[in-house]
């Protein structure tokens, strides 16, 4: 009876903080986007934000999803030749990249590189209190450091998920032409054929979402971050791991809306 109690209290207290802190990071969205709707805009800061987050992550996503695409199709043309169906290759690479593989794969890369940068940025000013005196200096921190990371990452992630999916289709397309003998011209009219607008826009969506769910984690555990290096370490690590699972949770989601019969 008395472990029954024990597991139960554990549980009860597990869901009150899972709930609790789920209110803290709403109230968090909401007084960022709040700030979006009044001036001053600090553009500046925002150009720097899309430099950061929109065109130095663009290798990391690149390589991923060429390499991606690659994979994927030897792994299609060896599945696909249990049924003769290794036509099919230009075509699954084509949709599961823009769809799937290229907004997901795009999305967790920038989670890494992007979330930790800016927790571990946003931790290290709140601990040297740089964020006290940008309030001592009547800046509002929310709107000055928050708003212009959102931002760009929003619109920066949707791009960076457009060029990932061509440079995955195009991976694909070099395993495929140089590994498996396709016919090149034959490979690109599948290519082309099969995939529908709706298949990258969808892709775009989500990235824009993914963008969003990596900014707010990032600025959120880094404006909250502990003292010491030991706290901006917990909010970095806390940055990559929520955002991470949030966009996995937020792809289901999304799937499930764009594509469920």
């Amino acid at each position: 009876m008395k472990s029954l109690t024990t597991f139960l209290q554990a549980t009860g207290s597990a869901t009150l903080n899972m709930l609790a802190a789920t209110g803290r990071v709403t109230l968090f969205i909401l007084d960022t986007l709040r700030q979006a709707f009044s001036g001053p805009f600090y553009l500046r800061e925002f150009g720097h934000a899309l430099i950061q987050i929109g065109w130095l992550s663009l290798p990391v996503v690149g390589l991923t999803a060429f390499f991606t695409g690659g994979a994927l199709a030897l792994q299609i043309f060896a599945g696909g030749a249990r049924f003769s169906a290794e036509a099919v290759v230009p075509s699954i690479v084509a949709i599961g990249m823009a769809r799937e593989l290229g907004p997901v794969l795009g999305g967790l890369m920038v989670a890494a590189r992007v979330a930790s940068s800016i927790a571990a940025e946003l931790g290290t000013m709140k601990v040297t209190e740089q964020i006290d005196a940008l309030v001592t200096l009547s800046t509002n921190p929310m709107k000055y450091l928050t708003l212009p990371r959102v931002l760009a990452a929003t619109l920066a992630v949707p791009l960076l998920v457009g060029v990932g999916d061509a440079i995955g289709i195009m991976g694909g397309y070099v395993v495929g032409v140089t590994r498996l003998d396709f016919n090149p011209a034959a490979y690109i009219k599948n290519t082309v054929d099969f995939l529908q607008l709706w298949d990258i826009l969808s892709g775009m969506v989500k990235g824009a979402v993914f963008g969003f769910i990596v900014a707010i984690m990032g600025c959120y555990f880094g404006m909250n971050s502990g003292r010491g290096a030991q706290g901006v370490g917990r909010a970095t690590k806390s940055a990559v791991v929520s955002a991470s699972v949030l966009i996995l949770a937020a792809n289901y989601i999304l799937t499930e809306l764009f594509f469920s019969a």
